[in-house]
C-alpha cells in the first residue's frame, strides 16, 4: 500500500480549493499549479506550495501534461488530483502520471478510454443491457450522415461532443434547416474545449429529468452506488441546481438505476469516484446518457446526505484501501440542494461576465450551510476559464428545510463589480414549481418570464434608497455631514443628486424620510414602515442590495457618459472579453437582419454577433485569433436609416 504525504491539484478555482481542504485535513502537503494570470488566485493562496505553469489560456497552462508532470516532480508531490474539467477525463494524462511513477487520483486510463467517447460508451452499455436513447454514435461525421440520422431519429435532436461535457459542444436542433450551422458550431466548440471535434446525435426527449448515480469502486472489486442526484434544472445544457436525493424517486427506481450504474462501472474495471448519468422520462423509464469518469461539480450534495468525504475516499482508494462500507450501509440522511454561482448575465442569454470582484461576501457558515468557492473579494475574473465562482449547498432534515435554508444563504450572499446569476438563482429556489418539486430539463424555459423578468428602468423607490445610501456613505467634506462614525440619521430637506447605476442615470430629490446608516445596514422609514438594505461603500460609490441584486451606484459623470456613447455609436460591440474565432463578413458586404457576422469565444463557449437589421458592413475592427475587450467595437454596420 502506497503512503502519500504530498499531492498536486492539476486544476484551479473552487475545486482546487475543495480538494486541498480535505488533503490538509488528512495531514497532506498541498501543491497548486497556476497560469501566469492566476498567480495570486485563491487556490494558490491556500496551497502550501505553488508552481507556475506560465501562459494565460488553458491550452498553454492547465492542459500542458508535460508541465504538470514536471511540476509534481519539482515539488515532490507523489500524486496528482485532476479536479474536474481540464484533463480530468484525459486517458493520456492518467498514463503519463503512471509512467512518471506518480499516483493518479482518478480511475484507470482504460476506464477513461472506455467512457471517454460517448459513442463507444453507448455501444458498451448496450452490451451490458443498459437502456439507451435512440441516436447515432458512428464514426462518419459528414453533414449528410447526420442529416440521414436525424431524419431517422426524428426532430428535435441533440448534438453532443463525444469527448465532451459541461454543455460544451452541445446543440439542440429543432429542424433540418438548423442542422448545418449547429453541427459546425458544435464541432468548433468541441475541438476548442476537448481537442476532438467528433459528434454524436440522439433523440431530444421532451420533459425528461436528469438523474445521475454516484458510484465508487476500489481496487478489490467492490463497487457501491451512493444514491442519486437530480440535476434537471439547466441552462445552455449546463446544470444550475442539483439536489439529492431525487424528489419522488421510489426505492425501487433508486435500486434499479443504482444497480445499472454499478454494472456500467464494473464493465470497464472502474476504480474511484464516477457518475453514471441517466435521463428519466415521465413514465419512469430511464436511459443511459454518459458516464463521467471523475468527481462531479455537484458531489457536495451527495456528501451532505451520506456524511462521507468523497475526496478522502479518492485518496484512500488510490492508495489501495478497500471501501469502508457495504451497499446496505450507505446512508441516506435528509435532503441537500446546491446552486452554482456564475459570473454571467442571465438577462443577456447568460453571457459570461469578466471583471473585478469589488464586493464578495459569502453566506454565514453554520449547520447545514456550506459554500465551496474559488474566489475572494478583490480577485479578477478572466475570460480564459469557466465563469463559475462557487457553489452554495444547503442541507435539511427534509427538502423544504433545505430549500428555505438555501434561500436564506442566497439572501445573505453579496457580489458586486460584475454581473452574476445570484438573483436568478434566488428566483428559481423561491419559485412555487420548484418548491413543489416539479422538475424537468425544461424548467427554466417554461418559467422564463418569472425567472428572467425584463430588466427595464430601475424603480423610483430604488433611486431613493440609492441616493440615501450614497449620501450617507460620502466621506466627510463630500456631503452635508461631518460625522464619520458610521452612523448618520436624518437627511436634510431637498437634497438633490445626479446618480448613475447600471448604465442608467437619474436626478434624484431625496424624500424627507427617516434614514439611518449603521455599519452597512441602511434603514429607511416611510409611512411608519422601516425597511433595511445592505449598503457597502466602495471607491467613492456604494453597492446597494435591491431585489436580491447588488447594484453599484455613483455620482453621474457626464464626461464618461459622453465618451462611452461615442465609442459605441454605429458599431456592434463585444458583449464580453474573449477571442475572435470567426469573421464571416467583409467590408462592403450587404447583410440581412440576423446574419451572423462574427463568432466570439469566451470561457470555452461560442457567442454569435448578428446584424440587428439589414445593411452594409462599413468596417471591420477585428480579426480571427484576436483577443478583444468587452465593449470594443467589432463591426460597423451602415443601415438604410
Amino acid at each position: 500500500m502506497s503512503t502519500l504525504t504530498r499531492i498536486l491539484v492539476a486544476n484551479r478555482g473552487e475545486i482546487a480549493c475543495r480538494v486541498m481542504r480535505t488533503a490538509k485535513a488528512m495531514g497532506l502537503t498541498t501543491v497548486a499549479v497556476h497560469s501566469a494570470i492566476d498567480r495570486d488566485a485563491r487556490h494558490c493562496r491556500e496551497a502550501d506550495i505553488c508552481v507556475d505553469l506560465g501562459g494565460s489560456k488553458a491550452s498553454d497552462s492547465y492542459l500542458q501534461i508535460d508541465k504538470l508532470i514536471a511540476a509534481a516532480q519539482a515539488s515532490g508531490a507523489q500524486a496528482i488530483h485532476p479536479g474536474y474539467g481540464f484533463l480530468s477525463e484525459n486517458a493520456g494524462f492518467a498514463r503519463a502520471i503512471e509512467a512518471a511513477g506518480l499516483i493518479f487520483l482518478g480511475p484507470p486510463a482504460s476506464a477513461i478510454d472506455a467512457m471517454g467517447s460517448k459513442s463507444a460508451a453507448k455501444a458498451l452499455m448496450e452490451t451490458a443491457g443498459v437502456p439507451l436513447v435512440p441516436g447515432y454514435h458512428g464514426e462518419a461525421q459528414d453533414l449528410e450522415t447526420f442529416r440521414d440520422a436525424c431524419a431517422r431519429i426524428g426532430y428535435p435532436v441533440l448534438l453532443k461532443a463525444t469527448a465532451g461535457g459541461g454543455g460544451k459542444g452541445m446543440k439542440v436542433v429543432e429542424d433540418v434547416s438548423q442542422l448545418a450551422d449547429a453541427l459546425a458550431s458544435a464541432q468548433r466548440e468541441a475541438l476548442s474545449s476537448f481537442g476532438n471535434a467528433q459528434m454524436l446525435v440522439e433523440k431530444y426527449l421532451l420533459k425528461p429529468r436528469h438523474v445521475e448515480i454516484q458510484v465508487f469502486a476500489d481496487q478489490h472489486g467492490h463497487c457501491l452506488y451512493l444514491n442519486e442526484r437530480d440535476c434537471s434544472i439547466q441552462r445552455r445544457h449546463q446544470k444550475v441546481v442539483e439536489e439529492a436525493p431525487a424528489p419522488g424517486l421510489s426505492a425501487e427506481q433508486r435500486r434499479a438505476m443504482g444497480e445499472a450504474a454499478v454494472r456500467a462501472a464494473q464493465a470497464i474495471g472502474y476504480v474511484g469516484a464516477g457518475t453514471v448519468e441517466f435521463l428519466l422520462d415521465a413514465r419512469g423509464e430511464f436511459f443511459f446518457m454518459e458516464m463521467n469518469t471523475r468527481l462531479q461539480v455537484e458531489h457536495p450534495v451527495t456528501e451532505a446526505i451520506t456524511g462521507l468525504d468523497l475526496v478522502a475516499w479518492q485518496i484512500r482508494v488510490a492508495q489501495g484501501q478497500a471501501l469502508p462500507i457495504t451497499q446496505a450501509q450507505v446512508p441516506l440522511i435528509g435532503h441537500a440542494i446546491e446552486v452554482r454561482l456564475y459570473a454571467e448575465d442571465p438577462a443577456n442569454d447568460f453571457l459570461p461576465a469578466t471583471g473585478h470582484l469589488a464586493l464578495y461576501r459569502e453566506s454565514t457558515p453554520g449547520p447545514g450551510r456550506r459554500v465551496d468557492s474559488g474566489v475572494s473579494e478583490g480577485d479578477n475574473v478572466s475570460p480564459f476559464y469557466d465563469p463559475m465562482l462557487g457553489k452554495l449547498i444547503a442541507w435539511g432534515e427534509d427538502r423544504e428545510q433545505a430549500r428555505l435554508r438555501l434561500l436564506s444563504m442566497l439572501d445573505e450572499f453579496a457580489v458586486g463589480g460584475l454581473k452574476t446569476n445570484l438573483g436568478f438563482l434566488r428566483r428559481i429556489i423561491g419559485h412555487p414549481a420548484f418548491a413543489a418539486a416539479e422538475l424537468d430539463t425544461g424548467f427554466i424555459p417554461r418559467y422564463q418570464e418569472q425567472l428572467l423578468p425584463p430588466t427595464g428602468a430601475l424603480s423610483d423607490d430604488f433611486w431613493q434608497a440609492a441616493g440615501a445610501a450614497l449620501m450617507h456613505s460620502l466621506p466627510a467634506g463630500d456631503g452635508p455631514w461631518a460625522d464619520t462614525r458610521g452612523f448618520r440619521a436624518g437627511l436634510p430637506a431637498e437634497v438633490s443628486l445626479h446618480l448613475s447605476c447600471n448604465g442608467q442615470d437619474r436626478l434624484v430629490t431625496l424624500a424627507p424620510d427617516i434614514t439611518q446608516l449603521h455599519g452597512e445596514q441602511l434603514s429607511i422609514e416611510r409611512d411608519g414602515v422601516r425597511r433595511s438594505y445592505l449598503a457597502v461603500r466602495h471607491d467613492g460609490g456604494v453597492f446597494v442590495r435591491w431585489d436580491g441584486e447588488m447594484h453599484g451606484v455613483s455620482l453621474f459623470d457626464p464626461i464618461a457618459a459622453v465618451e462611452a456613447n461615442q465609442s459605441h455609436q454605429g458599431g456592434l460591440t463585444a458583449p464580453m472579453n474573449g477571442s475572435i474565432v470567426r469573421v464571416l463578413v467583409q467590408a462592403g458586404q450587404a447583410v440581412e437582419a440576423g446574419t451572423q457576422l462574427v463568432v466570439l469565444e469566451a470561457m470555452k463557449m461560442e457567442h454569435s454577433i448578428r446584424a440587428p437589421e439589414a445593411g452594409v458592413v462599413k468596417a471591420l475592427f477585428c480579426q480571427e485569433g484576436e483577443m478583444v475587450a468587452e465593449g470594443c467595437t467589432l463591426v460597423e454596420l451602415e443601415t438604410a436609416d
